[in-house]
């Protein structure tokens, strides 16, 4: 299955027969067949006609739509999309079920985390990324032993201090500096690159786990709100390092993004049209490329599946628990 990215700006989604066809002005930029599409990213100001729309409520293809620079805005989907269901069960876990969950996940962050800081340090040895490995190795050892969610949130907020620290040395780019993390907005390209592949994925899980028919605003680790789906922000922890961090790595590293590709407005720095489509694309093509998941050979997409899966299992079953994933 595959998600239509919208990233020009200006640009109108048609429906023709089974297809959804993408047009600026007398251009038809893509076409996607509509059995094979999972759901549609609209970033900025770009329109789907009436039609279009009826057709992917018809298949159960959610449409999202978001800021340019990522930020998401909200979604259209089908009415019979829901997860009260679900949602009992999830309301229903035990607080000891929901720590232990809880730890599993923060500690799989780190413990991925630190994979990119290893495989990183055996191309250059640095010694503050060698000290940021044993760090994220200390703490994930207390994190296994924490005895309630706000020590490990406590716990987690400080290795992602040491881990984003280690990151600055990993990149060998001049051009793009990184001392550490910020958000809301992001302040430099790095933040800026960081920010939109995290909502890129995270709307991404978001699709996947109401397919499932789970209850996103229910997590173990993070607290939900009406606009804050916690279950997605604890899933998207085990995928932050592997997915997005280890694809910003290589973009900087190998010069395939550029400064040209970043705008500063309002107080922040962001992707322009030409990142975002750099960005998106190298981020399907790493998607798409097979990787071995139980003797099968998987498109990397289905490691998400499988996650979500995987919790929706532990819902329904607590006592066999949650693996979160984990990359050597």
């Amino acid at each position: 299955m595959r998600t239509l990215y919208v990233s020009e700006q200006g640009c109108y989604v048609r429906l023709r027969q089974e297809y959804l066809t993408v047009w600026r002005k007398q251009d038809c930029l893509t076409e996607i067949q509509l059995p094979q599409l999972e759901q549609v990213l609209i970033f900025g100001k770009s329109q789907l006609s009436t039609q279009a729309i009826r057709a992917c409520l018809w298949r159960d293809i959610p449409i999202v739509f978001l800021s340019r620079m990522g930020f998401c805005y909200g979604r259209i989907m089908a009415l019979e999309r829901g997860y009260r269901h679900l949602s009992r069960y999830q309301q229903a876990l035990a607080p000891v079920d929901k720590l232990t969950v809880a730890r599993a996940i923060a500690g799989a962050k780190l413990q991925n985390s630190r994979v990119i800081l290893q495989r990183q340090q055996r191309k250059r040895p640095l010694e503050p990324v060698a000290f940021a490995i044993e760090t994220l190795g200390y703490l994930r050892h207390q994190i296994s032993m924490a005895n309630s969610v706000e020590r490990i949130m406590g716990l987690e907020g400080a290795a992602a201090a040491s881990y984003f620290n280690a990151l600055g040395y990993c990149l060998r780019n001049e051009a793009f500096p990184f001392i550490g993390r910020s958000r809301r907005p992001p302040l430099n390209p790095v933040n800026a690159l960081l920010s939109f592949g995290y909502q890129v994925l995270w709307n991404h899980l978001f699709t996947l786990i109401e397919i499932r028919g789970l209850d996103p605003y229910q997590g173990c680790l993070h607290q939900g709100s009406e606009r804050h789906g916690a279950l997605v922000s604890d899933l998207i922890e085990e995928f932050r390092a592997p997915l997005v961090d280890s694809l910003v790595l290589y973009l900087v590293n190998k010069n395939i993004i550029k400064p040209e590709h970043f705008i500063y407005r309002d107080g922040g720095c962001f992707l322009n049209q030409g990142g975002r489509k750099v960005y998106l694309s190298a981020f399907v093509q790493q998607m798409e490329t097979t990787i071995s998941l139980e003797d099968r050979q998987e498109p990397r997409w289905h490691l998400l599946t499988r996650q979500v899966r995987a919790f929706q299992n532990f819902v329904y079953r607590p006592v066999l628990g949650y693996a979160p994933y984990e990359i050597r």
